[in-house]
């Protein structure tokens, strides 16, 4: 039996960035795997963690991951043959040669065939006949102390296309072109107008189609999401979408306040990991270093202030000549117990922000 979300994304690749589109390389910070690594296990990765996994990963993102992590083993796994053929332009167009392809479902037993330090599963679980099954699955491909980032849909923050979905699939709507024109012919101030008004998506048959034609989604409230995460034996690590709280007891407190008034400040991205070690208790035995991707950024030597694009939920302060040049003093690692208690508390700001990471 045909794979009807195979198909779909057959017809319509997604995204539809151009070939020419390209990433600057201090905005792919929150995917390197040293970074991250790191950030949670408080270590460096071992020899068998530096290989990634991008599991659904479309028309664009081996690229931004190849960025982040040039000297890193990269699979790109997706079920579209389109997909995969435009994904693997855009990363030799660009000069990535990292990065390995593979057509295949990751519904399907022995389609994965490894164990990786990083796995990127982004938008995608959501999609899945079983989603649960889908995550236990990519759960058994971490390694020990592994990461997995997801998004999934928030059932407040799908609530309009959800709707819209619906009333499409069961007026026989099943084209970009027959949506867009219905869209256009809405009533101002309705929901169908608000959206079209409202959502970049809209812009493209590839992206029309992916918000308000998927023969397949699911959403989920916290609760739900953290009950499949238990079951595929993770645990949530760091949340990452707009304005979370970096502890992530006190993140998912805030939603479970939030969906009692039924609204979402967007769809879940976190990092879930698998056996990760505690932080050192102990700061003066730990080395402090920047983040690979920002190494070029704070290297150079330009004048005024530059701005890197917030990736973990929080705001990024704008980069001034002073605060590169403070940064710049981690291009090679320094001992935590050798700052003064002044570059020890800039050290935990940028720490919280993955531009610093400290390991022992």
């Amino acid at each position: 039996m045909a794979n009807p979300v195979q198909i779909h994304y057959q017809n319509y690749p997604y995204p539809s960035y151009p070939l020419i589109a390209s990433v600057r390389r201090r905005d792919t910070y929150a995917l390197n795997l040293k970074a991250l690594w790191a950030r949670f296990n408080n270590t460096i990765p071992p020899v068998e963690a530096e290989k990634i996994l991008i599991a659904g990963c479309g028309t664009f993102a081996p690229y931004p991951m190849a960025v982040a992590n040039p000297d890193v083993s990269i699979t790109a796994l997706d079920l579209s043959e389109r997909s995969l053929r435009r994904a693997r332009w855009h990363c030799l167009l660009h000069g990535r040669r990292n990065v390995a392809f593979r057509c295949g479902d990751l519904s399907e037993q022995n389609v994965i065939d490894d164990r990786f330090g990083l796995i990127d599963s982004f938008g995608v679980l959501h999609h899945l006949e079983d989603p649960q099954a889908g995550l236990k699955t990519l759960a058994g491909h971490l390694v020990p102390g592994g990461i997995l980032r997801v998004m999934l849909y928030s059932r407040y923050a799908r609530r309009a296309e959800e709707s819209i979905r619906r009333a499409f699939m069961i007026l026989g709507i099943h084209t970009p072109g027959r949506a867009r024109h219905l869209l256009q012919k809405a009533k101002p101030g309705s929901r169908l107008a608000n959206y079209l008004a409202a959502s970049d998506e809209t812009t493209t048959a590839s992206g029309l189609a992916d918000a308000l034609l998927h023969p397949r989604v699911k959403t989920y409230l916290i609760d739900e999401l953290l009950e499949i995460i238990a079951q595929a034996g993770l645990e949530p690590l760091l949340f990452a979408h707009r304005g979370a709280l970096e502890d992530p007891a006190a993140e998912i407190s805030r939603l479970r306040t939030l969906e009692k008034d039924r609204y979402s400040p967007g769809n879940f991205v976190l990092y879930l990991g698998k056996n990760v070690r505690p932080s050192s208790d102990n700061p003066s035995d730990t080395l402090v270093v920047l983040n690979p991707c920002l190494v070029s950024t704070v290297s150079r030597l330009t004048f005024g202030t530059q701005q890197i694009h917030p990736r973990i939920g929080c705001s990024n302060p704008v980069l001034t000549s002073r605060s590169r040049g403070f940064l710049r003093h981690f291009v090679t690692p320094v001992r935590y117990s050798d700052l003064t208690g002044d570059e020890a508390e800039m050290v935990d700001v940028y720490k919280r922000l993955l531009f610093l990471v400290e390991y022992a």
